[in-house]
Parts: C-alpha cells; sequence; structure tokens
C-alpha cells in the first residue's frame, strides 16, 4: 500500500500536532559488512561490541543536539555516496581535475566525506557544511580523529540565510571570482560557480516544497560552469510527488513532509532551476525498510517507504 499523498504544494508546511521524539532503540542497531570494515578501519576499533558501544554513546548525544530520525535509526552508518551510481565519476572528477572542489551540504558526522577520501578523493579539496557544528565534532569523536588528523575545513551555516548561502543564477561561464581558501571559508558564499561536486543526502526532504526549489537553487549556483561537474544525493522520494502523511505525524521539523517523485525532480533541475538541456538528470525511487517507523503510532504496517536516489550533471 502506498503512502497516502496529496499533491497541494501549499499545504507542505501545514503544521499538524507534533509528537515528541521518539526514544532511541539499541535494538535498531544494523551495520552492514561494507560500513562495519570501514568503521573498524577509521575508528582502530576491531571488537564488533567495542565498537557498538562507542557508536552508541556519539548516537546519544547527537540525539540530545537534534532528534534526527537518520540518528535513531542508524541510518548514519550506511554509506550513501559511493552507493551512487555516479558514484564513480565523483572519484574522476577528484582525481583528473586540478582543485575540483567537494561539498558536503548537511554532511552531519562527516562520513561521506571520509569515504570518498578514503576512496582517493583530495582530502585538500573538500570541506564539510552542516547546520549544526556540533555534529561535526561529533564525528570527530565517531571516528577518532582531530582537525589535525582529518584538516577538511567546515562551515557551519543555514542553508537558507543569503549570509551564508546566497540564491544567485547558476554560472554558464566560468566565474569572475577567484577560487577561495578552503581553510578560511566562513561561509559558502565564495564558492559560487567554483564547486564540481555537491553532495546533499538526507536533506531536501525536511523541508517544503517551496523551500525544496530554494535550496535546490542555491545548490546550483554554487557548481562550477565546467561539463562534468555535479550535484548528487538522496532523500525520501514518491512515486508521485505530495504529502507523506501516514501516522499524521511531523517530521523533526515539525512540518509533513514533501516527497518528490523521480518525474517532477527532474523537471526541477532541468528547465527550472537549469536552463533545458544544460543538464543530465538522473532519479529513481529505491525502496527501503523503515523498522525505526514500524511501531510509530498510525503508521500502516504496509506503507512502503522510498529514497529518491539522484545524480544532476552539467552537459
Amino acid at each position: 500500500m502506498a503512502p497516502e499523498t496529496s499533491t497541494n504544494a501549499s499545504e507542505a508546511t501545514k503544521v499538524l500536532e507534533q509528537q515528541p521524539p521518539m526514544p532511541l532503540d539499541e535494538n535498531l542497531y544494523s551495520i552492514d559488512d561494507e560500513a562495519l570494515e570501514f568503521m573498524k578501519a577509521q575508528t582502530g576499533i576491531a571488537d564488533p561490541d567495542e565498537l557498538k558501544k562507542h557508536i552508541l554513546a556519539v548516537q546519544a548525544e547527537a540525539y540530545s543536539i537534534h532528534p534526527y530520525p537518520c540518528i535513531r535509526s542508524f541510518s548514519f552508518l550506511r554509506l550513501k555516496l559511493n552507493r551512487m551510481p555516479a558514484y564513480k565519476q565523483v572519484l574522476v572528477v577528484g582525481k583528473e581535475r586540478k582543485g575540483a572542489i567537494l561539498l558536503d551540504i548537511g554532511c552531519c558526522f562527516g562520513n561521506d566525506i571520509r569515504k570518498a577520501v578514503h576512496d582517493g578523493y583530495p582530502i585538500e579539496n573538500c570541506v564539510g557544511s552542516d547546520l549544526h557544528p556540533e555534529f561535526w565534532d561529533l564525528g570527530h569523536k565517531l571516528f577518532k580523529t582531530t582537525p589535525e588528523t582529518f584538516p577538511v575545513p567546515f562551515v557551519p551555516g543555514d542553508a537558507f540565510d543569503p549570509n551564508h548561502l546566497e540564491v544567485v543564477p547558476p554560472f554558464y561561464s566560468p566565474p569572475d571570482t577567484p577560487v577561495p581558501e578552503l581553510s578560511k571559508l566562513s561561509s559558502l558564499n565564495p564558492l559560487r560557480g567554483h564547486v564540481s561536486v555537491v553532495h546533499a543526502s538526507l536533506l531536501f526532504h525536511l523541508f517544503s516544497e517551496e523551500r525544496q526549489f530554494a535550496l535546490a537553487q542555491a545548490l546550483a549556483g554554487l557548481l562550477s560552469p565546467e561539463p562534468g561537474s555535479m550535484l548528487l544525493g538522496a532523500h525520501a522520494g514518491l512515486p508521485e510527488k505530495g504529502l507523506r502523511l501516514q501516522g499524521l505525524h511531523t517530521n523533526s521539523h515539525g512540518i509533513t513532509m514533501f516527497c518528490h517523485s523521480p518525474e517532477t525532480w527532474k523537471e526541477l533541475w532541468d528547465g527550472q532551476i537549469f536552463k533545458k538541456g544544460t543538464v543530465k538528470v538522473n532519479a529513481f525511487l529505491h525502496e527501503i525498510e523503515r523498522e525505526d517507523l514500524r511501531s510509530k503510532p498510525g503508521v500502516d504496517p504496509a506503507t512502503k517507504f522510498y529514497l529518491l536516489v539522484w545524480s544532476v550533471i552539467r552537459l
């Protein structure tokens, strides 16, 4: 049974009765073999039980900062960027294009940046950004690093604050501004037109349809006009665009979740954000299990949950 939806975009900001965050549940702990080996290698903790204790401690701290469902469900352990169809192209850009900047926005603990660096993306060309700087600090705790041992710059800020990320039209020719020194960034605005890869996962679905459009505009303005530059990510989606209403509950930002379909996501980027025909957009739904929501009041056990996996590549 597909989730009940509404296509009325004006309802996307409708605030329903917000339920308190669900308590943490250790029984939801799950880590696949690839992520387990990555965590062992990164932390130096070889014993799975000790590693689990370490992860649970960091999870509890993070959930007290903001109760994102992805923290409660341990989805932060599931590597995302390297499982996307465009990931090989990301690594090619990083290795073959001089100074190719990779921005991970909404990066949380920085797992995906760390995986990209592990796989060969030049660490000096990476930068992370998130609303909550505490998450980046907890990333150092989670991976047992310091700003010195993992010197990727982090730029905290609100993606909807023009002082941090101002909406500008996409670039169709090289910007006339110099490439900024990443370690000296205090906002993302100096990156306009200079970023080769923008990764944004589990981010867009936090916002209404209108704000998703505004975020897409802002991120497009960061992207380099060079062919092969790309945005990519994954977030909640639906077979038909609309509100995810099962359970009539709000998300962690107090709104009913709005989801695009693959078709409307493609239309958004190719023709609305970028001039039609100047980008190649791939988008598809991947059905996922959400055991963390099965016990939530009002959620039909037959409800299907989907990730919208996507990439936008400049031609």
